[in-house]
């Protein structure tokens, strides 16, 4: 298929080498952090504070996180160009969604008055905690719809990038405990430009399933 789109997507890869002499420009930076920001969450929650990793401070810290497992992911913390963290909050209440809703009748999207009748939409919040509130699962899971709208934009950008399942929670939580101030860390994405002779995967076919075996047209 023809299409710039699929283009984008066909050149997409996992990076398991970057170029650390580059950087992502500051106007590309923009971009990536508003589609963040716009990224789609169940009943337009937004649990999440993602932290990015910039500066040589912080990317020591992040490089810290790796002491005890998963070192193979080390390498990617001083050699990807920016590193984003995806966090998200354990206790999504009542009072969050509230702010959520000041900000839909501040610019327009609802009334004052009918803001109790939008507070209905919390139950899919409700359904998805505990007795003591913990909806950190659904939470999480909206990280990843993030997750993926900022990687498509990457491609988008021509920029590479490597999710990262695989850091320590715990370290993260205690190494950034005061940037995440709370949120829990799970999955991140370091991002740059791959290294054109370390970087095995780039030159490989990409490996997908036919899509007649994953995708059903009723």
């Amino acid at each position: 298929m023809s299409h710039p789109i699929i283009a984008d997507l066909e050149r997409r890869h996992t990076v398991k080498h970057y170029d650390d002499s580059k950087t992502v420009s500051q106007e590309d930076l923009d971009v990536i952090y508003e589609a963040l920001r716009l990224s789609p969450s169940s009943i337009n929650s937004q649990p999440w504070k993602f932290i990015v990793i910039e500066s040589d401070e912080a990317k020591q810290r992040f490089e810290d996180t790796f002491a005890n497992k998963f070192e193979f992911n080390k390498k990617h913390a001083k050699a990807a160009s920016h590193i984003i963290l995806f966090a998200h909050k354990t206790h999504y209440d009542r009072e969050d969604f509230s702010k959520m809703l000041d900000v839909h009748v501040e610019i327009g999207r609802i009334t004052d008055a009918d803001r109790e009748k939008a507070f209905g939409s919390f139950a899919f919040a409700e359904m998805n905690s505990d007795e003591n509130g913990n909806n950190a699962e659904w939470t999480k899971a909206q990280t990843y719809i993030a997750l993926g709208n900022v990687m498509h934009t990457l491609a988008r950008l021509k920029i590479d990038s490597t999710p990262l399942e695989g850091i320590d929670s715990e370290l993260v939580r205690e190494i950034f405990s005061d940037e995440l101030e709370g949120y829990e860390c799970d999955v991140a994405l370091a991002m740059g430009y791959h290294h054109k002779e370390l970087d095995f995967n780039a030159p490989l076919p990409k490996s997908r399933f036919p899509k007649e075996q994953v995708i059903k047209v009723l």
